[in-house]
């Protein structure tokens, strides 16, 4: 049992901030509000310390990569085919991997891991703890999306290869042709026709339900493909990356996807990144888009986050709304915001308590990282 005293709490939900206390028993939040007390609970006075749910990116490939190079995401994407859709990047992930205690020590308690982009239909992504020797055992929650991508990555792999996708308006071809298919497929079944079983096209039937995301790395003129493509489905679906979203932005506020944004720092050389363009994070969450900011790790290091969110307040980007970017809207992208990303009773006890208010705040930084109650990590100050 684990009592947080006398913090600066910012619940993240309708309720404003205000100072208060937090129980935690059984890796979950017990009980909210003042002067509470509980008999045999390890006390951590918090006086001075601002209380954050645990920070959240939702679009990382933390443990994919050996070393954490960047070459290694050929590890996390099987380019035998564009259409690999019944992959499991869970099977690729290391949970010794030296990003997740990076994670940790930066307040960041829950990544969602997903395949790379080579493929045009990349596979399946899973959630994952920041903690724990056994990547099952982190495993928040399996199938969290359909990971899809348009654009230079799958064209040039598979153009390297001299097969198809040969060419950008291939990797398109490829992408409708998957969501027609998969959708007879389903029709089919639902109608009790004989059809035989397909992996591929399984994967893509919770998508075309409404029951899980379909996350398409693309980036700007590509995001007009995604558009008229996923929305022709009614699919729910986010769009990764979004350098270049200012050329879009009633475009994707009328679609109702989700953003998202990042990385934030990473270097304007290759052709899809000559297009960041951060200040569209404040304009298309003034029209009412749930925005996510990612630092894609290990494009950038996942200790990052916090500057991230620093640089989208520089652009204009409201404060509360940003701090929402990195929490409850990330976990209700991954289908997890009735446990996670907010602090409010029975959800899981995990916190970020910052010395400083991240977004706002340069010198910002962790004091304390709480993983369902556990205290993961303390900065000594």
């Amino acid at each position: 049992m684990l009592l947080l005293k006398n913090a600066m709490i910012y619940p993240l939900t309708d309720e404003a901030s205000f100072v208060g206390d937090v129980l935690c028993d059984n890796g979950k939040i017990q009980e909210i509000g003042k002067n509470l007390a509980a008999d045999n609970a390890q006390i951590l006075d918090l006086t001075g310390f601002n209380l954050l749910p645990g920070l959240v990116d939702c679009h990382s490939h933390t443990g994919l990569t050996p070393g954490g190079e960047i070459g290694g995401l050929a590890y996390a994407t099987d380019t035998e085919d564009p259409v690999s859709a019944d992959m499991h990047v869970i099977y690729s992930a290391d949970p010794h991997h030296p990003c997740y205690r990076y994670a940790v020590e930066n307040g960041v308690t829950t990544v969602g891991v997903i395949p790379g982009s080579s493929d045009v239909i990349d596979g399946i992504g899973f959630a994952s703890r920041t903690w724990g020797d056994s990547i099952f055992d982190m495993c928040l929650k399996r199938n969290i999306c359909l990971k899809l991508s348009l654009g230079e990555n799958p064209k040039g792999m598979f153009q390297g290869y001299g097969k198809e996708p040969d060419s950008r308006m291939g990797v398109t071809f490829i992408l409708e042709e998957y969501f027609a298919d998969a959708k007879a497929y389903m029709d089919k079944k639902e109608r009790g026709e004989d059809v035989p079983y397909n992996a591929k096209y399984e994967a893509a039937i919770p998508v075309l339900k409404g029951e899980m995301y379909a996350r398409i790395h693309c980036t700007h003129n590509d995001m007009a493909s995604a558009i008229q493509c996923l929305t022709k489905y009614g699919v729910k679906f986010t769009i990764e990356h979004a350098w270049g979203a200012g050329n879009y932005l009633d475009e994707i506020a009328e679609s109702g996807c989700g953003i998202v944004y990042g990385p934030i720092g990473g270097r304007k050389s290759f052709y899809e990144s000559r297009f960041v363009d951060v200040d569209s994070v404040a304009k298309l969450d003034e029209r009412g888009v749930m925005c996510c900011l990612t630092v894609d790790s290990p494009l950038e290091g996942i200790d990052s986050l916090v500057s991230h969110m620093e640089q989208a307040v520089r652009e204009g980007a409201d404060p509360m709304h940003v701090l929402k970017m990195v929490t409850i809207h990330p976990a209700t992208v991954m289908g997890l915001e009735d446990r996670i990303g907010s602090i409010e009773t029975g959800k899981d006890a995990n916190f970020a308590v910052f010395k400083g208010l991240p977004g706002t705040d340069m010198g910002a930084c962790v004091v304390y990282t709480i993983g369902e109650g556990e205290i993961l990590y303390k900065r000594e100050l």
